[in-house]
């Protein structure tokens, strides 16, 4: 039987989103220090000791020690690559909204506020979207009293920049 050939989905390999705040860049980097000082000698030590046991084709906790070590070196290799290419949003007092504003708006007789950061930081439940979100792209650009038309769930819905802040 074959195995049957899928396209890749919308979201499959999507670019990762270089765009990051000081804070966020701090913490992937205390991250990326914990794992190659703590985690990956331990998990060194691990492997070291299960190999040790003897025969490897039987050796199970050895195989699923292996496997975890592959993985963490595979979180190192992504994260030094992802710091590379890193951009600190630093918001400048233009009067338009731009990454790293904090936007009040007004949609359907409602006040929201949102913050716009880039999409590896967003969390929607406490306002933080991204500017390639449907709100976070429609805002991006505008000014204090703009009206701009955008598409949430199949409908059209008018947003009003209430306030601006950076």
């Amino acid at each position: 039987m074959r195995v049957p050939i899928r396209k890749p989905g919308k979201y499959t390999n999507l670019p990762s989103d270089p765009n990051l705040t000081a804070a966020k860049l701090d913490e992937l980097k205390q991250e990326l220090a914990r794992l190659k000082s703590v985690t990956q000698p331990r998990a060194i030590l691990e492997v070291k000791r299960l190999a040790e046991m003897g025969d490897f084709s039987e050796n199970a906790a050895y195989s699923i020690a292996k496997g975890r070590l592959r993985h963490l070196n595979d979180r190192i290799t992504e994260l030094t690559e992802y710091l590379k290419h890193i951009v600190i949003i630093q918001p400048v007092k233009s009067g338009v909204v731009q990454l790293g504003s904090t936007v009040t708006v007004e949609i359907n007789g409602k006040q929201k506020t949102y913050t716009i950061l880039g999409s590896s930081e967003t969390d929607p439940t406490s306002g933080v979207i991204s500017h390639k979100s449907p709100v976070g792209a429609a805002l991006m650009g505008c000014q204090v009293g703009d009206t701009v038309e955008i598409q949430l769930a199949g409908k059209r819905v008018g947003c009003r920049v209430v306030s601006l802040n950076y």
